[in-house]
C-alpha cells in the first residue's frame, strides 16, 4: 500500500511537472526602435537573460513608432501578439489613459536599487505614467562644427548662442516642430525657465515665441528625421544643429567628426517599455520576470556601455563605465551626468498633450510665411 501510494505520488508529480514548466511562456516579442539604441538592449538585456533561461526564445519587432496605432488594431481584434513594448513616456501616457497598457505598482513589479532603494523613489519622477517603465533618459540638444567658428570668438556653451547670428553665423538646423524651439524661444527671450510653461499657455506667449524664432528663421535648415542634423553637420551645411545625444555621439565619437555638443537648456525626454493589457498568464509571467531583470541596476547601467543615453535609475548612474567597443568613458556622455546637467528642462507632457493642436497649427501656419 506504501508502495502504491509512493508510485501515486511520483505518477502526480510528473503530471505536475509540465505544468509548472508551462507557467511562464518560453517566447517573448519585444517591440523596440531598431538600429543602434536596439542593438544595446539585445546585448545589455536580452543575450544576458537568455543565457540564464536558455529555454526562452526572444522575438524582436521594430515598430515602436507605430505602436499606439498598431495596439489599437489589436485591442480591436482581441489578439496580442506583442509581449512587450519600447515606447517614448508620451505613447505610453496615451496607451494608459486608453486602457492599452498594464498599470503596476513599481515595488511589486520592479526590483529595489542596489543599495536598497526602493523602485519607486530609485527611478523618481520618471515614472510619468502608471503604466510607463523607464529605461533611458536621452536629450535634444544642440551640436556645433568646432571648425566654422569664428577666428577669435570663443565656442558656443548657451542655447541662446543659437539665436545670436552676428556672433555665430552660419545656418541652423531645428526640428520642424514647435516642442523644444518654442521652449527655447522663450528662454532665450527672457522668460524664466519655470516659467516657460505658463507663458506658452497664453496667446501672447506663442507669438512671442514666434517672433524670437522669426529672428533666426531664414537660417534655419528644418529637420525631420533623427540622422538630419549629423548629416547635415558631418557634411558641413549648418554650423550648429539640434537632434537626439544619442545621435551626435555617433558623429563625435565614432566618426570623428569636427563637432562639440553644447549641453545648455537640453530637454529630458524618456524611453522604457509598457506592458500591453490582455496578455495570457503565462507571457505575462515570463514579461513580468523579464522585466524585472532588465531594469535592474546592473542591467540599466550595462545598457550606457552600448549608448550615450542616460539609466533611469539614480542607482545606475555611479556604475556607467565605458563603451564596450570603443573603450572610452562614457560618463561625460551622458545627458544626466552632472557637468552636462547643470542647466536642463525636461519635457513637459501635460501641456502638450493639452496645446499640442493649437501651437501646431499656428508653428505651421508661421513655417508657411
Amino acid at each position: 500500500m506504501k508502495l502504491k501510494s509512493l508510485a501515486a505520488l511520483a505518477a502526480s508529480t510528473a503530471l505536475l511537472a509540465p505544468m509548472a514548466m508551462a507557467e511562464m511562456a518560453d517566447e517573448m516579442t519585444l517591440v523596440s526602435w531598431g538600429g543602434a539604441y536596439q542593438k544595446s538592449q539585445v546585448r545589455a538585456y536580452a543575450e544576458p537573460y537568455v543565457a540564464m533561461h536558455p529555454e526562452v526564445k526572444v522575438v524582436w519587432d521594430e515598430s515602436s513608432n507605430e505602436a499606439v496605432a498598431k495596439l489599437r488594431a489589436m485591442n480591436e481584434a482581441g489578439n496580442i501578439t506583442w509581449d512587450l513594448v519600447d515606447v517614448v513616456a508620451a505613447d505610453a501616457i496615451r496607451l494608459c489613459d486608453e486602457g492599452l497598457a498594464m498599470e503596476f505598482d513599481p515595488d511589486e513589479l520592479l526590483l529595489p536599487g542596489d543599495d536598497g532603494t526602493a523602485a519607486s523613489e530609485d527611478f523618481g519622477d520618471l515614472i510619468v505614467s502608471d503604466c510607463f517603465i523607464p529605461q533611458i533618459v536621452y536629450s535634444t540638444t544642440f551640436g556645433y562644427r568646432t571648425d566654422l567658428v569664428p577666428e577669435g570668438v570663443a565656442a558656443p556653451s548657451t542655447v541662446c548662442d543659437v539665436f545670436d547670428l552676428e556672433k555665430y553665423p552660419g545656418k541652423r538646423a531645428l526640428e520642424k516642430r514647435p516642442i523644444n524651439n518654442m521652449e527655447w524661444a522663450l528662454y532665450c527671450d527672457g522668460v524664466a525657465k519655470d516659467e516657460i510653461y505658463d507663458v506658452l499657455a497664453t496667446e501672447e506667449g506663442q507669438e512671442k515665441a514666434l517672433a524670437k524664432l522669426d529672428t533666426i528663421k531664414d537660417s534655419v535648415v528644418w529637420w525631420s528625421a533623427g540622422a538630419d542634423t549629423p548629416q547635415l553637420l558631418a557634411d558641413g551645411e549648418v554650423f550648429m544643429g539640434s537632434t537626439y545625444n544619442g545621435r551626435l555621439f555617433s558623429v563625435i565619437e565614432e566618426q570623428k567628426q569636427p563637432v562639440a555638443m553644447m549641453w545648455d537648456m537640453q530637454v529630458f525626454d524618456l524611453d522604457g517599455w509598457i506592458i500591453p493589457t490582455g496578455l495570457s498568464e503565462d507571457h505575462l509571467a515570463r514579461v513580468e520576470d523579464f522585466v524585472k531583470f532588465a531594469t535592474d541596476t546592473k542591467r540599466l547601467a550595462d545598457q550606457a556601455k552600448y549608448i550615450s543615453y542616460g539609466p533611469a535609475r539614480f542607482s545606475s548612474a555611479p556604475l556607467v563605465g565605458q563603451h564596450a567597443d570603443l573603450g572610452i568613458d562614457m560618463a561625460p556622455h551622458m545627458p544626466t551626468d552632472p557637468e552636462n546637467a547643470k542647466n536642463t528642462l525636461l519635457y513637459n507632457y501635460e501641456f502638450w498633450a493639452d496645446y499640442r493642436d493649437d501651437i501646431d497649427a499656428k508653428f505651421q501656419a508661421w513655417l508657411a510665411k
